[in-house]
């Protein structure tokens, strides 16, 4: 089954629809009936779900909620443009959660607010070191607001693709452009592509997490590390013996340690692991 891969805001998660039989292109601005009233979001993509599959997992994620996938209504037209909030509006309604954040001295920062296309919703994105009890303050904004206000913590990543900036390469963040979905990056990754000795400062993005690019190349080095020797095997380089003390993955290279002729000292070099087939 074909389905849309939608998001409603930048920092919210993706969403399935079926296409009900519209030419959805990705890009498309379309209404959607959710679970809970209508939306306007942004079609990120186009992919094949099998629904068996995503029925078992919906069940397994959570039991109190019944998903299905959903069909698109229709396009956005104009007339529904002309009354969605604008710039000055999102901002007015910001300003006025930063004030009252004040009030009750919170300990949250305020990034973005969506309202939701069929007016019963006000959602506010803000990241906080810890849990926050803000009871209070959606009373507030509840009152102010006369809509169901839901507040939302995101993560120090989503921070970034919602202000954007440029990184080290120079261009602007990936996550702010073209990167739809902010996949875990682990440490493990900058030490199989060998940068973790470069320092955090230099392999971590502007969030301060590491930075994205570290997973567009992973699946190539984790194919050539399969290649590499162990870490500590004895070898035999031209009739010598040594010791595999460390990788050059990208080089496909080992350096070997090679003990002095009378037990003094040693040697390291660099041995390729594609020389034999060279000679051939």
């Amino acid at each position: 089954m074909k389905v849309a891969q939608i998001q409603f805001s930048p920092w919210d998660k993706t969403y399935y629809f079926s296409l009900n039989n519209l030419d959805v292109r990705v890009n498309d601005q379309v209404v959607v009936k959710t679970d809970i009233g209508e939306e306007i979001g942004k079609v990120i993509g186009l992919t094949e779900v099998n629904e068996d599959e995503f029925y078992k997992k919906a069940k397994a994620d959570d039991e109190k909620e019944k998903r299905e996938i959903k069909p698109i209504l229709r396009f956005v037209t104009e007339r529904d443009v002309e009354g969605l909030p604008t710039k000055r509006d999102k901002q007015d309604a910001l300003d006025y959660a930063k004030s009252m954040k004040e009030k009750y001295n919170l300990e949250m920062k305020f990034l973005d607010v969506h309202f939701s296309f069929d007016k019963s919703r006000v959602t506010f994105a803000f990241i906080a070191d810890g849990r926050i009890d803000f009871r209070n303050l959606v009373k507030d904004l509840t009152r102010h607001f006369g809509r169901s206000i839901r507040l939302q913590q995101i993560g120090i990543r989503d921070e970034a693709r919602i202000c954007g900036d440029c990184g080290h390469c120079g261009r602007p963040l990936c996550c702010r452009g073209h990167l739809k979905n902010l996949d875990s990056i682990t440490s493990e990754m900058a030490e199989i592509q060998q940068c973790s000795h470069r320092g955090s400062d230099r392999i971590s993005g502007i969030c301060g997490r590491l930075m994205c690019c570290l997973a567009y190349e992973q699946a190539g080095y984790e194919e050539l590390y399969k290649k590499m020797p162990p870490i500590g095997k004895r070898v035999d380089v031209d009739g010598k013996k040594g010791e595999i003390i460390g990788h050059h993955t990208l080089k496909q290279s080992v350096m070997v340690k090679f003990q002095g002729e009378k037990g003094e000292g040693y040697t390291i070099v660099e041995v390729d692991l594609n020389r034999n087939k060279d000679k051939k």
